[in-house]
């Protein structure tokens, strides 16, 4: 009996053990819980009080740059989630027009020429907290409603490797586009974009015309340069695609994008053409608004900065717009000597005419 007491009290002292073990594991695991449930929401409160920050802007090796050194830095040190919408500057362009009544854009990162439209259409707002003492005077637009952000220019690329093997000398002149030998392997942005724009423009120049007078330049395009184009590529990618598949050997391009394409090892170069290359200066603005966002003016301020002028240089070939900007390796950008070979496009004519320009295009070439 006394051995059944006893067994019956051992076995009480163990349940009652198991139990507190029990109670201590469950305790445990509440607070566990608990403290993971505390760290979702305190995470999910502060993702909801984040800023929400949206800059339209350039796809291709900018774009890559951007996401990967500017707007990490961006976010952190603001507190900001910023939202990077790729596209060309006119379907940016398209966008601010489109969203007028209704701005969802904070920042636009768009070309001279549209830019210059933008800000007449009073879609850029004044850039305030930029020392422009500090900016180059070529980069100002008027009331600083936008600030010139790098200049590039618009050329002639071509690849080495086939050149070579062909025996074909370097490009150098706007004509290359027309010669019989590039029959099908010339690669154009159309007229809607401004490398494509400026392709016309130069070879109106050069034959009696220029930005008042366009004829000679879609004639030279429609009976001379047409047959030897493969496509009228607006895609960054598609066009450095088309290079790289030997499809393409003549195209152009400006210079920032080819020295991207060339930083990979590709075997191709750059031409500014004997009769000039037409400055292209990548612009920035923050969006007009009842009420511009100072996180806005922020990221322009930090666009114009030292620091990312002069990772702009050396990573997407932009030459700087500030004057205390060091450039280590210029490349292909327009920077001391090569920078004499720009030519100046004039804006205000070819924007007033630019929409029925690229209705002609799609009529006449693009049909």
């Amino acid at each position: 009996m006394n051995l059944t007491l006893s067994n019956g009290i051992r076995k009480s002292a163990c349940t009652t053990e198991n139990q507190r073990e029990n109670d201590v594991f469950e305790t445990r695991d509440f607070r566990l819980w608990l403290a993971v449930m505390t760290a979702a929401l305190a995470s999910a409160s502060a993702a909801a009080a984040r800023d929400q920050l949206i800059v339209a802007g350039y796809g291709g090796s900018t774009e890559k740059i951007l996401r990967e050194k500017v707007l990490p830095k961006f976010e952190e040190e603001n507190n900001v989630k910023v939202t990077y919408v790729a596209g060309n500057s006119t379907d940016t362009l398209a966008k601010l027009q489109a969203q007028k009544d209704n701005q969802e854009i904070d920042v636009a990162l768009i070309d001279d020429g549209p830019i210059s439209r933008a800000v007449s259409l009073g879609f850029c707002a004044p850039i305030t907290g930029v020392d422009f003492s500090q900016i180059y005077d070529t980069a100002a637009f008027p009331d600083h409603k936008a600030s010139g952000l790098g200049l590039i220019a618009t050329g002639l690329m071509y690849n080495k490797q086939v050149f070579e093997e062909n025996g074909w000398t370097a490009p150098t002149s706007w004509n290359d586009l027309k010669n019989p030998k590039f029959a099908g392997k010339v690669v154009i942005p159309p007229m809607n974009n401004g490398y494509g724009l400026l392709t016309v423009v130069m070879l109106a120049r050069m034959n009696g015309g220029g930005e008042g007078n366009i004829e000679p330049g879609f004639e030279i395009i429609k009976s001379d340069v047409d047959k030897n184009v493969l496509a009228y590529e607006p895609s960054p990618a598609k066009m450095t695609e088309l290079f790289q598949t030997g499809q393409a050997v003549l195209g152009v391009w400006g210079s920032s994008r080819v020295q991207a394409l060339a930083g990979t090892g590709f075997p191709v170069d750059f031409v500014y053409p004997a009769e000039g290359a037409p400055a292209v200066m990548t612009a920035i603005c923050p969006v007009a608004k009842a009420s511009v966002s100072p996180l806005a003016q922020a990221f322009v301020t930090m666009m114009l900065s030292k620091e990312v002028q002069e990772s702009l240089a050396d990573e997407a070939g932009y030459a700087p717009v500030r004057k205390d900007a060091v450039v280590k390796n210029p490349g292909l950008m327009p920077y001391g000597e090569a920078a004499k070979k720009l030519v100046v496009a004039d804006w205000d004519t070819i924007n007033r005419q630019r929409d029925e320009w690229n209705k002609r295009w799609t009529r006449e070439v693009e049909r």
